[in-house]
Protein backbone atom coordinates (compact mmCIF):
# COMPACT_ATOMS: atom_id res chain seq x y z
CA UNK A 1 0.00 0.00 0.00
CA UNK A 2 1.37 3.41 -1.01
CA UNK A 3 2.17 5.63 1.97
CA UNK A 4 1.33 9.31 1.33
CA UNK A 5 2.28 11.88 3.96
CA UNK A 6 1.04 15.48 3.79
CA UNK A 7 2.86 17.92 6.09
CA UNK A 8 0.84 21.06 6.80
CA UNK A 9 -2.89 21.33 7.33
CA UNK A 10 -3.50 24.72 5.76
CA UNK A 11 -5.92 25.38 2.91
CA UNK A 12 -3.99 23.35 0.33
CA UNK A 13 -2.69 20.57 2.57
CA UNK A 14 -6.03 19.82 4.20
CA UNK A 15 -7.92 19.89 0.90
CA UNK A 16 -5.37 17.49 -0.60
CA UNK A 17 -5.47 15.06 2.34
CA UNK A 18 -9.28 15.14 2.22
CA UNK A 19 -9.40 14.35 -1.51
CA UNK A 20 -6.84 11.56 -1.18
CA UNK A 21 -8.70 10.11 1.79
CA UNK A 22 -12.05 10.11 0.01
CA UNK A 23 -10.63 8.23 -2.98
CA UNK A 24 -7.49 6.23 -2.15
CA UNK A 25 -7.95 5.98 1.62
CA UNK A 26 -11.56 4.92 1.45
CA UNK A 27 -10.75 2.09 -0.98
CA UNK A 28 -7.58 1.17 0.98
CA UNK A 29 -5.44 1.78 -2.08
CA UNK A 30 -3.13 4.02 -0.04
CA UNK A 31 -2.60 5.14 3.54
CA UNK A 32 -2.78 8.92 3.92
CA UNK A 33 -1.33 10.76 6.91
CA UNK A 34 -1.73 14.47 7.61
CA UNK A 35 0.80 16.13 9.93
CA UNK A 36 0.27 19.52 11.57
CA UNK A 37 1.55 21.17 14.75
CA UNK A 38 -1.97 22.34 15.68
CA UNK A 39 -5.10 20.41 16.63
CA UNK A 40 -7.42 22.43 14.44
CA UNK A 41 -7.62 24.21 11.09
CA UNK A 42 -8.73 27.76 10.40
CA UNK A 43 -8.70 29.35 6.94
CA UNK A 44 -5.74 31.74 7.12
CA UNK A 45 -7.44 34.68 5.32
CA UNK A 46 -9.83 34.83 8.30
CA UNK A 47 -7.14 35.45 10.92
CA UNK A 48 -7.68 39.23 10.90
CA UNK A 49 -11.31 38.59 11.91
CA UNK A 50 -10.19 36.31 14.76
CA UNK A 51 -7.74 39.04 15.85
CA UNK A 52 -10.48 41.64 16.25
CA UNK A 53 -13.10 39.26 17.65
CA UNK A 54 -15.55 39.45 14.74
CA UNK A 55 -15.00 35.72 14.19
CA UNK A 56 -15.12 33.13 16.97
CA UNK A 57 -12.46 30.54 16.20
CA UNK A 58 -14.08 28.10 18.62
CA UNK A 59 -17.11 27.95 16.33
CA UNK A 60 -15.41 28.09 12.91
CA UNK A 61 -12.26 26.00 13.49
CA UNK A 62 -12.15 22.44 12.17
CA UNK A 63 -10.77 19.56 14.26
CA UNK A 64 -8.14 17.62 12.30
CA UNK A 65 -8.82 14.38 14.17
CA UNK A 66 -12.57 14.49 13.61
CA UNK A 67 -12.11 15.42 9.95
CA UNK A 68 -9.56 12.64 9.47
CA UNK A 69 -11.97 10.07 10.91
CA UNK A 70 -14.72 11.19 8.55
CA UNK A 71 -12.50 11.22 5.45
CA UNK A 72 -10.39 8.08 5.77
CA UNK A 73 -6.97 9.49 6.60
CA UNK A 74 -4.80 9.55 9.70
CA UNK A 75 -3.76 12.66 11.64
CA UNK A 76 -0.48 13.04 13.50
CA UNK A 77 0.15 16.12 15.62
CA UNK A 78 3.72 17.36 15.42
CA UNK A 79 6.24 19.75 13.87
CA UNK A 80 8.53 18.74 11.03
CA UNK A 81 12.10 18.32 12.30
CA UNK A 82 13.81 16.75 9.30
CA UNK A 83 13.52 14.70 6.11
CA UNK A 84 15.59 11.63 5.25
CA UNK A 85 15.13 11.10 1.52
CA UNK A 86 17.23 7.95 1.38
CA UNK A 87 15.26 6.16 4.11
CA UNK A 88 12.04 7.90 3.03
CA UNK A 89 11.15 9.10 6.51
CA UNK A 90 10.26 12.39 8.12
CA UNK A 91 11.08 13.12 11.76
CA UNK A 92 8.72 15.00 14.05
CA UNK A 93 9.97 16.86 17.10
CA UNK A 94 8.73 16.01 20.61
CA UNK A 95 5.68 17.82 21.99
CA UNK A 96 5.70 19.18 25.55
CA UNK A 97 3.14 21.15 27.54
CA UNK A 98 3.58 24.64 29.01
CA UNK A 99 5.36 23.09 32.02
CA UNK A 100 7.86 21.31 29.74
CA UNK A 101 6.33 17.93 30.56
CA UNK A 102 6.70 15.53 27.62
CA UNK A 103 3.39 14.72 25.93
CA UNK A 104 4.49 13.00 22.72
CA UNK A 105 8.10 11.87 22.12
CA UNK A 106 10.00 12.55 18.90
CA UNK A 107 9.08 10.03 16.20
CA UNK A 108 9.48 9.11 12.55
CA UNK A 109 6.89 8.53 9.83
CA UNK A 110 7.67 6.55 6.67
CA UNK A 111 6.49 7.69 3.25
CA UNK A 112 6.50 6.72 -0.40
CA UNK A 113 5.15 10.10 -1.53
CA UNK A 114 5.68 13.23 0.56
CA UNK A 115 3.75 16.48 0.13
CA UNK A 116 5.05 19.60 1.87
CA UNK A 117 2.39 22.26 2.47
CA UNK A 118 3.74 24.07 5.52
CA UNK A 119 2.87 27.53 4.23
CA UNK A 120 4.65 30.78 5.00
CA UNK A 121 5.33 33.18 7.84
CA UNK A 122 5.81 36.95 8.01
CA UNK A 123 9.17 38.25 6.83
CA UNK A 124 10.59 40.88 9.20
CA UNK A 125 13.61 41.47 6.90
CA UNK A 126 15.76 41.48 10.07
CA UNK A 127 14.38 44.87 11.04
CA UNK A 128 15.63 45.69 14.58
CA UNK A 129 13.03 45.29 17.33
CA UNK A 130 10.29 43.76 15.18
CA UNK A 131 10.46 40.24 16.66
CA UNK A 132 10.39 41.64 20.20
CA UNK A 133 7.66 44.25 19.84
CA UNK A 134 5.40 43.34 16.90
CA UNK A 135 2.72 40.70 16.45
CA UNK A 136 2.72 38.54 13.31
CA UNK A 137 -0.73 37.36 12.22
CA UNK A 138 0.57 33.96 11.09
CA UNK A 139 -1.46 31.70 13.38
CA UNK A 140 -4.57 31.59 15.59
CA UNK A 141 -2.27 31.93 18.63
CA UNK A 142 -0.94 35.25 17.32
CA UNK A 143 -4.48 36.39 16.52
CA UNK A 144 -5.56 35.54 20.09
CA UNK A 145 -2.61 37.51 21.46
CA UNK A 146 -3.60 40.53 19.37
CA UNK A 147 -7.24 40.36 20.50
CA UNK A 148 -6.24 40.08 24.17
CA UNK A 149 -3.90 43.08 23.99
CA UNK A 150 -6.43 45.09 21.96
CA UNK A 151 -9.23 44.39 24.45
CA UNK A 152 -6.96 45.35 27.35
CA UNK A 153 -6.20 48.70 25.70
CA UNK A 154 -9.90 49.36 25.16
CA UNK A 155 -10.65 48.43 28.78
CA UNK A 156 -7.98 50.84 30.04
CA UNK A 157 -9.42 53.61 27.88
CA UNK A 158 -12.95 52.84 29.06
CA UNK A 159 -11.79 52.96 32.71
CA UNK A 160 -10.70 56.60 32.25
CA UNK A 161 -13.99 57.46 30.49
CA UNK A 162 -12.50 57.55 27.01
CA UNK A 163 -9.93 60.25 27.74
CA UNK A 164 -7.22 59.60 25.15
CA UNK A 165 -6.75 57.26 22.21
CA UNK A 166 -5.65 53.75 21.36
CA UNK A 167 -2.71 53.87 18.94
CA UNK A 168 -2.29 50.85 16.66
CA UNK A 169 0.29 50.59 13.88
CA UNK A 170 0.16 48.03 11.08
CA UNK A 171 3.21 47.58 8.84
CA UNK A 172 2.40 46.23 5.40
CA UNK A 173 -0.24 47.45 3.00
CA UNK A 174 -1.11 44.05 1.58
CA UNK A 175 -4.45 42.30 2.05
CA UNK A 176 -3.81 41.42 5.72
CA UNK A 177 -2.88 44.97 6.72
CA UNK A 178 -5.73 46.57 4.80
CA UNK A 179 -8.39 44.14 6.07
CA UNK A 180 -7.18 44.39 9.67
CA UNK A 181 -7.27 48.21 9.53
CA UNK A 182 -10.91 48.18 8.51
CA UNK A 183 -11.83 45.38 10.93
CA UNK A 184 -10.48 47.42 13.86
CA UNK A 185 -12.95 50.20 13.15
CA UNK A 186 -15.74 47.65 12.97
CA UNK A 187 -14.64 46.23 16.35
CA UNK A 188 -14.77 49.57 18.14
CA UNK A 189 -18.18 50.33 16.62
CA UNK A 190 -19.47 47.00 17.96
CA UNK A 191 -17.91 47.61 21.39
CA UNK A 192 -19.80 50.90 21.52
CA UNK A 193 -23.08 48.95 21.36
CA UNK A 194 -22.02 46.53 24.12
CA UNK A 195 -21.69 49.00 26.99
CA UNK A 196 -18.58 50.94 25.94
CA UNK A 197 -20.53 54.12 25.15
CA UNK A 198 -17.45 56.31 25.56
CA UNK A 199 -15.59 54.47 22.79
CA UNK A 200 -16.01 55.24 19.10
CA UNK A 201 -13.85 55.55 15.99
CA UNK A 202 -12.50 58.90 17.15
CA UNK A 203 -10.74 57.06 20.01
CA UNK A 204 -8.92 54.76 17.60
CA UNK A 205 -5.77 55.90 15.82
CA UNK A 206 -4.74 53.34 13.20
CA UNK A 207 -1.61 53.90 11.11
CA UNK A 208 -1.23 51.64 8.07
CA UNK A 209 2.39 51.86 6.92
CA UNK A 210 3.47 50.70 3.46
CA UNK A 211 6.99 51.03 2.02
CA UNK A 212 5.73 51.03 -1.58
CA UNK A 213 4.02 53.79 -3.52
CA UNK A 214 0.54 52.35 -2.93
CA UNK A 215 -1.29 49.83 -0.78
CA UNK A 216 -2.30 46.48 -2.29
CA UNK A 217 0.60 46.57 -4.76
CA UNK A 218 -0.30 43.13 -6.16
CA UNK A 219 -3.69 44.44 -7.36
CA UNK A 220 -4.52 46.90 -10.15
CA UNK A 221 -4.01 50.60 -9.26
CA UNK A 222 -7.72 51.42 -9.47
CA UNK A 223 -8.49 48.83 -6.77
CA UNK A 224 -5.66 50.12 -4.60
CA UNK A 225 -7.05 53.65 -4.99
CA UNK A 226 -10.57 52.51 -4.08
CA UNK A 227 -9.33 50.71 -0.95
CA UNK A 228 -7.18 53.72 0.01
CA UNK A 229 -10.21 56.00 -0.32
CA UNK A 230 -12.43 53.71 1.79
CA UNK A 231 -9.81 53.39 4.55
CA UNK A 232 -9.32 57.15 4.66
CA UNK A 233 -13.09 57.60 5.02
CA UNK A 234 -13.01 55.23 8.01
CA UNK A 235 -10.29 57.32 9.65
CA UNK A 236 -7.28 55.11 8.95
CA UNK A 237 -4.06 57.07 8.45
CA UNK A 238 -2.58 55.44 5.33
CA UNK A 239 1.15 56.13 4.99
CA UNK A 240 2.65 55.01 1.68
CA UNK A 241 6.31 55.32 0.62
CA UNK A 242 7.22 54.99 4.29
CA UNK A 243 9.88 52.47 5.25
CA UNK A 244 10.11 51.25 8.85
CA UNK A 245 13.69 50.80 10.08
CA UNK A 246 13.09 49.98 13.75
CA UNK A 247 10.44 49.01 16.29
CA UNK A 248 10.57 49.53 20.06
CA UNK A 249 8.19 49.53 23.01
CA UNK A 250 6.91 53.01 22.12
CA UNK A 251 6.24 52.51 18.41
CA UNK A 252 7.93 52.56 15.03
CA UNK A 253 10.79 54.57 13.57
CA UNK A 254 10.85 55.33 9.83
CA UNK A 255 13.76 55.75 7.44
CA UNK A 256 13.26 59.53 7.60
CA UNK A 257 13.64 59.48 11.38
CA UNK A 258 9.94 60.04 12.07
CA UNK A 259 8.45 58.25 15.07
CA UNK A 260 5.00 56.65 14.79
CA UNK A 261 3.71 56.10 18.34
CA UNK A 262 1.87 52.82 18.92
CA UNK A 263 0.73 50.76 21.89
CA UNK A 264 0.05 47.76 19.68
CA UNK A 265 1.98 46.88 16.51
CA UNK A 266 1.37 44.30 13.77
CA UNK A 267 3.96 43.31 11.16
CA UNK A 268 2.38 42.11 7.91
CA UNK A 269 5.03 43.15 5.37
CA UNK A 270 6.04 40.30 3.11
CA UNK A 271 6.30 36.54 3.58
CA UNK A 272 8.93 33.84 3.63
CA UNK A 273 9.01 30.10 4.27
CA UNK A 274 10.14 28.99 7.74
CA UNK A 275 13.90 29.29 8.29
CA UNK A 276 14.35 25.55 8.96
CA UNK A 277 13.27 24.83 5.38
CA UNK A 278 16.47 26.36 3.97
CA UNK A 279 18.23 23.56 2.02
CA UNK A 280 16.31 20.92 4.01
CA UNK A 281 17.31 17.37 2.99
CA UNK A 282 19.44 18.79 0.18
CA UNK A 283 16.40 20.08 -1.69
CA UNK A 284 16.70 23.26 -3.74
CA UNK A 285 15.43 26.42 -2.03
CA UNK A 286 15.35 30.12 -2.96
CA UNK A 287 16.31 33.24 -0.99
CA UNK A 288 13.08 33.23 1.05
CA UNK A 289 13.40 29.50 1.84
CA UNK A 290 10.73 28.32 -0.59
CA UNK A 291 11.29 24.93 -2.19
CA UNK A 292 11.86 25.17 -5.95
CA UNK A 293 9.50 22.89 -7.87
CA UNK A 294 9.07 21.68 -11.43
CA UNK A 295 5.82 22.45 -13.33
CA UNK A 296 4.42 19.14 -12.01
CA UNK A 297 4.88 20.50 -8.43
CA UNK A 298 7.61 17.92 -7.73
CA UNK A 299 10.84 19.22 -6.23
CA UNK A 300 13.73 19.67 -8.64
CA UNK A 301 15.84 17.04 -6.83
CA UNK A 302 13.31 14.39 -5.78
CA UNK A 303 10.23 13.32 -7.75
CA UNK A 304 8.71 11.68 -4.67
CA UNK A 305 8.45 15.04 -2.88
CA UNK A 306 5.68 17.46 -3.91
CA UNK A 307 5.30 21.03 -2.65
CA UNK A 308 2.14 23.15 -2.75
CA UNK A 309 0.95 26.52 -1.43
CA UNK A 310 3.14 29.37 -0.19
CA UNK A 311 6.06 26.98 0.36
CA UNK A 312 6.40 26.32 -3.39
CA UNK A 313 8.51 28.47 -5.70
CA UNK A 314 6.77 27.62 -8.95
CA UNK A 315 7.79 29.42 -12.13
CA UNK A 316 5.25 29.65 -14.92
CA UNK A 317 5.90 29.44 -18.67
CA UNK A 318 5.94 33.24 -19.00
CA UNK A 319 8.69 33.52 -16.38
CA UNK A 320 6.43 34.79 -13.59
CA UNK A 321 6.05 32.99 -10.28
CA UNK A 322 2.81 31.74 -8.76
CA UNK A 323 1.73 34.30 -6.11
CA UNK A 324 1.19 33.22 -2.49
CA UNK A 325 -2.61 33.31 -2.41
CA UNK A 326 -5.37 31.06 -1.12
CA UNK A 327 -6.57 30.42 -4.69
CA UNK A 328 -3.06 29.25 -5.61
CA UNK A 329 -3.04 26.73 -2.76
CA UNK A 330 -6.50 25.48 -3.79
CA UNK A 331 -5.43 25.03 -7.43
CA UNK A 332 -2.12 23.42 -6.47
CA UNK A 333 -3.92 20.93 -4.21
CA UNK A 334 -6.10 19.86 -7.15
CA UNK A 335 -3.12 19.45 -9.51
CA UNK A 336 -1.02 17.62 -6.89
CA UNK A 337 -3.96 15.28 -6.28
CA UNK A 338 -4.32 14.37 -9.96
CA UNK A 339 -0.54 13.99 -10.34
CA UNK A 340 -0.25 11.71 -7.31
CA UNK A 341 -3.04 9.54 -8.73
CA UNK A 342 -1.21 9.49 -12.07
CA UNK A 343 2.09 8.56 -10.39
CA UNK A 344 0.50 5.64 -8.54
CA UNK A 345 -1.06 4.42 -11.81
CA UNK A 346 2.14 4.93 -13.83
CA UNK A 347 0.56 7.62 -15.99
CA UNK A 348 2.12 10.87 -17.22
CA UNK A 349 2.01 13.84 -14.84
CA UNK A 350 0.59 17.17 -16.00
CA UNK A 351 2.05 20.64 -15.35
CA UNK A 352 0.34 23.09 -13.02
CA UNK A 353 -0.85 26.28 -14.69
CA UNK A 354 -1.92 29.11 -12.38
CA UNK A 355 -5.26 30.67 -13.23
CA UNK A 356 -5.82 34.10 -11.75
CA UNK A 357 -9.51 34.47 -10.95
CA UNK A 358 -8.99 37.90 -9.46
CA UNK A 359 -8.51 39.19 -5.93
CA UNK A 360 -10.87 40.61 -3.34
CA UNK A 361 -10.19 42.60 -0.19
CA UNK A 362 -12.79 42.88 2.56
CA UNK A 363 -13.03 46.19 4.40
CA UNK A 364 -15.14 44.56 7.13
CA UNK A 365 -18.84 45.43 6.91
CA UNK A 366 -18.04 48.80 5.38
CA UNK A 367 -17.13 47.70 1.86
CA UNK A 368 -15.40 45.09 -0.30
CA UNK A 369 -13.28 45.87 -3.36
CA UNK A 370 -11.52 43.69 -5.88
CA UNK A 371 -11.23 42.42 -9.40
CA UNK A 372 -12.55 39.38 -11.21
CA UNK A 373 -10.67 37.90 -14.13
CA UNK A 374 -12.04 35.50 -16.71
CA UNK A 375 -13.27 34.90 -20.22
CA UNK A 376 -16.42 36.97 -19.77
CA UNK A 377 -14.58 40.21 -19.06
CA UNK A 378 -11.63 39.51 -21.40
CA UNK A 379 -9.31 40.83 -18.69
CA UNK A 380 -10.00 42.19 -15.24
CA UNK A 381 -13.30 43.68 -14.07
CA UNK A 382 -13.41 45.82 -10.95
CA UNK A 383 -16.21 45.10 -8.51
CA UNK A 384 -17.09 46.59 -5.13
CA UNK A 385 -19.87 46.85 -2.60
CA UNK A 386 -22.45 44.13 -1.97
CA UNK A 387 -21.63 42.09 -5.09
CA UNK A 388 -17.94 42.01 -4.16
CA UNK A 389 -18.84 41.00 -0.59
CA UNK A 390 -20.93 38.08 -1.86
CA UNK A 391 -18.08 36.90 -4.09
CA UNK A 392 -15.59 37.31 -1.20
CA UNK A 393 -17.70 35.12 1.08
CA UNK A 394 -18.16 32.57 -1.70
CA UNK A 395 -14.38 32.00 -1.79
CA UNK A 396 -14.54 30.70 1.77
CA UNK A 397 -17.62 28.65 0.90
CA UNK A 398 -15.66 26.99 -1.92
CA UNK A 399 -13.00 25.99 0.60
CA UNK A 400 -15.69 24.50 2.85
CA UNK A 401 -17.23 22.60 -0.08
CA UNK A 402 -13.80 21.12 -0.91
CA UNK A 403 -13.56 19.88 2.70
CA UNK A 404 -17.13 18.90 3.55
CA UNK A 405 -19.15 18.64 0.36
CA UNK A 406 -22.17 20.74 -0.66
CA UNK A 407 -24.76 19.31 1.75
CA UNK A 408 -22.73 19.73 4.92
CA UNK A 409 -21.55 23.18 3.84
CA UNK A 410 -25.19 24.17 3.35
CA UNK A 411 -25.97 23.04 6.90
CA UNK A 412 -22.99 25.01 8.21
CA UNK A 413 -24.26 28.13 6.43
CA UNK A 414 -27.67 27.63 8.08
CA UNK A 415 -26.06 27.26 11.50
CA UNK A 416 -24.04 30.40 10.81
CA UNK A 417 -27.23 32.32 10.11
CA UNK A 418 -28.77 31.07 13.37
CA UNK A 419 -25.62 32.00 15.30
CA UNK A 420 -25.87 35.56 13.99
CA UNK A 421 -29.14 35.80 15.92
CA UNK A 422 -28.05 33.88 19.03
CA UNK A 423 -24.49 35.17 19.46
CA UNK A 424 -23.04 38.69 19.81
CA UNK A 425 -21.47 40.24 16.71
CA UNK A 426 -18.14 40.46 18.52
CA UNK A 427 -16.32 37.89 20.65
CA UNK A 428 -16.31 39.56 24.07
CA UNK A 429 -14.50 36.94 26.16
Amino acid sequence: MTRIVVVGGGAGGLELATKLGRTLGRKRRASITLVDRNNSHLWKPLLHEVATGSLDEGVDALSYRAHAKNHYFDFQMGSLDGIDRERKTISLSAISDENNELLIPAREIEFDILVLAIGSKSNDFNTPGVKEHCIFLDSPEQAHRFRKEMNNLFLKLHAIHGEGKVDIAIVGGGATGVELSAELHNAIKELHTYGFEDLDSSKLNVNLVEAGERILPALPPRISAAAHHELTKLGVNVRTATMVTQADSDGLVTKDGERIPAQLMVWAAGIKAPDFMKDIAGLETNRINQLVVKPTLQTTRDDNVFVIGDLASCQQADGSFVPPRAQSAHQMASRAYSNIIAMINDHALKPYVYKDHGSLVSLSRFSTVGSLMGNLSKGSMMIEGRIARIVYISLYRMHLVALHGCFKTGLMMLVGRINRVLRPNLKLH
